[in-house]
């Protein structure tokens, strides 16, 4: 499973729908759609400033992760950002393999 950082902002209804429900409410409705793509909530913090609310989130794959992104975007309420999340070991794979590329202009 891939971990996602995902920063959110709430929007018009969103925000009176935040005030109405409450932030436990909201965190079980993220917990329940991430249920439905096959994934889980790893943590859940609500913040002020430029981010509304962030975490962490596992979703087996990125089929899910952008079915999840539409579907929250697409109310209009939540503006929704994911940043799949990689580990010190995904480096190191990285890091042994040598891509092709020449830079513009060389």
């Amino acid at each position: 499973m891939t971990k996602y950082l995902f920063e959110a902002n709430y929007v018009g209804e969103g925000v009176k729908g935040l005030m109405r429900d409450g932030g436990t409410k909201r965190r079980d409705a993220v917990d329940e759609a991430l249920k439905s793509v096959g994934g889980s909530l790893e943590s859940f913090y609500y913040a002020f400033g430029e981010t509304d609310v962030l975490g962490v989130f596992d979703i087996p794959d990125q089929a899910g992760a952008v079915a999840l992104s539409l579907m929250v975007n697409s109310t209009g309420a939540v503006n929704l950002h994911l940043k799949p999340l990689m580990t010190p070991e995904d480096i190191d794979e990285a890091a042994k393999k040598t891509p092709s590329y020449r830079a513009p202009g060389q």
